[in-house]
């Protein structure tokens, strides 16, 4: 399975404080929707965490799932219930560590 953080922005950065507010008092039924909806859809995706963000983005859910396709399912379905939505891969630290240290070794002679 592959890691992959979704992030979310509820109301464009315009957006009158009237829309940003109505969508945050309704934020706890629309957010159960899109979690039941995206199961429902796509049950191979396995949820490691959720969180509310300070900063431009609004949340970010963090998720396994077997491929990129499978993703861009899951910011497909996240669409309608947001204003933006962006998706990315994660690498595990260690991961990139072992490719550097492989590509900093003295290759075979070809």
């Amino acid at each position: 399975m592959k890691t992959f953080v979704l992030v979310t922005k509820l109301a464009s950065g315009d957006a009158p404080i009237t829309e940003i507010g109505a969508k945050l008092s309704d934020r706890s039924r629309t957010g159960r929707a899109w979690l039941n909806e995206v199961k429902d859809k796509c049950p191979e995706v396995k949820f490691k965490a959720h969180y509310a963000l300070m900063g431009y983005w609004d949340s970010m859910h963090i998720y396994e799932a077997p491929d990129e396709e499978v993703a861009a399912r899951v910011s497909l379905l996240t669409r309608p219930y947001a204003a933006q939505v962006e998706s990315w891969l994660a690498l595990p630290y260690e991961k990139i560590l072992k490719m550097t240290e492989e590509m900093e070794s003295p290759g075979e002679d070809k």
